[in-house]
């Protein structure tokens, strides 16, 4: 990565995770397409549950959540290791088509005034491939592609004025794509 012209050569597994807060914007300014382009999902993440974050009051309070008291579950090599057997999960041809179909469809509606780039596809491509590895299999199913798509694509495409003032949000144009594009056999 380059900061103020300076190179700085980054380890082969990294992890970058931006947050956004909605509450306070001065002093910040959202990322350009292209740079937001360049992150794999976009997350939405709410509030834990009552018990959930009284947990956590908790562990903090009782200084149990201290990088001391974390255990490892996953070291660099058994990483490296799941990332090739990933990168073995196949994924036929007609579930490529899918996953380009519901891509292309970003840019062929009017609901859409900025659609998907390649680099959409290829983020749905890789993150099913993980999803399916996940869930023991080793090739894609649509139902994989459909399940990724939404934190791809949310971060990727902008909605036109005409949508934004009929109260559309991404999420339902997403979804509305993905349920438009037939689902290969």
């Amino acid at each position: 990565m380059t900061i103020q012209g300076e190179t700085y050569r980054l380890d082969e597994v990294f992890f970058v995770a931006a947050t956004q807060n909605p509450i306070e914007y001065e002093g910040t300014y959202p990322l350009p397409e292209a740079q937001q382009d360049r992150f794999l999902f976009k997350l939405h993440i709410e509030f834990p549950s009552f018990d959930e974050e009284q947990n956590v009051l908790k562990q903090v309070l009782e200084n149990r959540l201290s990088p001391d008291n974390l255990e490892s579950i996953l070291d660099l090599n058994a990483f490296l290791q799941i990332r090739k057997e990933i990168e073995e999960v196949t994924i036929s041809d007609e579930v490529l088509r899918y996953t380009m179909e519901i891509v292309r469809k970003t840019r062929d509606t009017e609901a859409v005034r900025l659609g998907a780039s390649t680099r959409a596809a290829i983020s749905i491509g890789k993150a099913a491939k993980a999803w399916a590895y996940l869930g023991g299999r080793n090739y894609v199913t649509p139902d994989d592609i459909k399940m990724t798509a939404k934190p791809a694509l949310r971060h990727r495409i902008q909605l036109s004025p005409h949508a934004e003032l009929e109260g559309a949000t991404v999420d339902q144009i997403i979804n509305e794509l993905v349920g438009a594009v037939p689902v290969p056999r």
